[in-house]
């Protein structure tokens, strides 16, 4: 199937929200991504499971456009990422909410204050009263409806990762990339994000990325888990599936 035909095919079928067909990408001498095909459903969660320094960061990256493949084609709602310009991918990326691995919260603004920052900047028209019931009602969804007021410094490390998700779905994002949500967290607290992540997707319907090493936060989000090795989707299936792979080098990810 030719491109344009499979570019038809992706617009007719609404349902997939992310593909990319043979993907490559080097650094150097260093192929990180080989011929690396996947898609991405709509109200679908997919964790990309691979060792460290395995090319899953870059993965991300070429999704949302911040580095260009050397070969493939990556659609993301439905639109060629790769044959747009930087005007038409900040369009994209509007739809696109990122969850970063160190919250990136601003920590000279309040809780509010960040929570409004992609407002102002994506939202300018919006009323100052449709901004205040926005806030609210993402701090209620991560289960912290009275910290508007407070600084970052006064949050504890899963509050703080609750106020970046709730930064992240103000905006009702189509698409949401997760890299590494539970990182640093204690057992209790990454089970908690983990099971706000699959809440907030329900709710919302939206079709979710998730880039983990943790093992337990993998099974409890994971619809797919496609295993990144030697840059290729080596491997793709469910947690349970995978996990009685008679391949060695995708059980030993499922080894206590």
């Amino acid at each position: 199937m030719n491109l344009q035909n499979q570019h038809i095919q992706d617009t007719v079928n609404s349902d997939i929200v992310v593909r990319l067909e043979k993907v490559c990408k080097s650094f150097g001498n260093n192929q990180v991504l080989r011929d690396f095909s996947m898609t991405l459903e709509k109200g679908q969660n997919i964790v990309i499971l691979g060792r460290s320094g395995s090319g899953k960061s870059v993965l991300i990256k070429c999704i949302i456009g911040l580095i260009k493949p050397d070969s493939g084609v990556i659609h993301v709602l439905q639109r060629n990422i790769s044959g747009i310009g930087l005007h038409e991918i900040d369009k994209v990326r509007s739809r696109i909410g990122f969850l970063f691995q160190s919250n990136a919260l601003y920590d000279s603004m309040t809780v509010r204050e960040n929570l409004e920052f992609p407002l102002r900047r994506h939202r300018r028209q919006m009323e100052e009263k449709e901004v205040n019931l926005l806030v609210e009602k993402a701090l209620a969804n991560v289960g912290l409806p009275n910290t508007a007021d407070m600084m970052p410094s006064e949050l504890s490390g899963g509050m703080r990762k609750r106020i970046a998700l709730a930064r992240t779905i103000i905006l009702k994002p189509e698409i949401i990339l997760y890299d590494e949500p539970t990182t640093g967290l204690d057992p209790i607290t990454a089970r908690e994000i983990s099971d706000l992540i699959v809440e907030l997707g329900r709710k919302y319907q939206t079709s979710s990325i998730i880039i983990s090493h943790d093992m337990n936060c993998v099974k409890r989000v994971a619809e797919k888990i496609i295993m990144l090795i030697d840059g290729r989707c080596y491997e793709e299936g469910t947690y349970e599936q995978l996990r009685q792979s008679g391949d060695e080098a995708v059980r030993k990810f499922f080894e206590p």
